[in-house]
């Protein structure tokens, strides 16, 4: 049975299939989640990886090895950036979880270990940001339900987690 958990834990000590990297549409070492993602990978050998794939279009997502981290992949996901939400941001971000998703399923990966893509330096504004990535991930869990995986989002403090903890128990009833 799939599942939907929340843990305060940096995403790159995550031990799940795959993480998921916030990318950025270049697939270039950012900052955020996504610097952090290719320092404990190996930036010279994601950089590497990247580079051969070349471009991800927002709202889409593509997959490397893990190099160095727990999980033995990394899909690179992205998300839009937050103007004011006229701009396709909801659908958009949707579809970035979904890609991430599929590419989990494409590859019989059993879990994953999403950031709040968006929600960083992209701008999304955070209560917005879970109730978008608790739907995505609820409507791939409906829809894919032969298919088992736990999926983990992956925060580092507890303001995060808490507004994430009511989004998805608010979700369930």
């Amino acid at each position: 049975m799939s599942s939907i958990t929340i843990r305060q834990i940096s995403i790159t000590e995550s031990d799940t299939d795959a993480v998921v990297n916030a990318a950025n549409s270049g697939l270039w070492q950012g900052g955020g989640v996504c610097g952090f993602i290719f320092r404990a990978a190996g930036a010279e050998q994601m950089t590497e990886a990247c580079e051969k794939i070349g471009h991800c279009d927002v709202g889409s997502a593509v997959i490397t090895p893990g190099f160095n981290l727990r999980a033995g992949y990394v899909i690179h996901a992205v998300g839009p950036r937050w103007t004011g939400g006229g701009s396709n941001e909801q659908t958009l971000l949707y579809s970035a979880y979904q890609s991430a998703l599929r590419l989990a399923r494409e590859n019989n990966l059993s879990s994953i270990a999403f950031p709040l893509i968006s929600a960083g330096i992209f701008g999304y504004p955070l209560e917005q940001a879970w109730q978008v990535a608790v739907r995505a991930c609820r409507d791939f869990i409906s829809v894919n339900a032969d298919f088992c995986i736990d999926i983990v989002f992956a925060v580092l403090d507890d303001y995060i987690k808490a507004a994430g903890e009511k989004i998805l128990n608010d979700s369930a009833g």
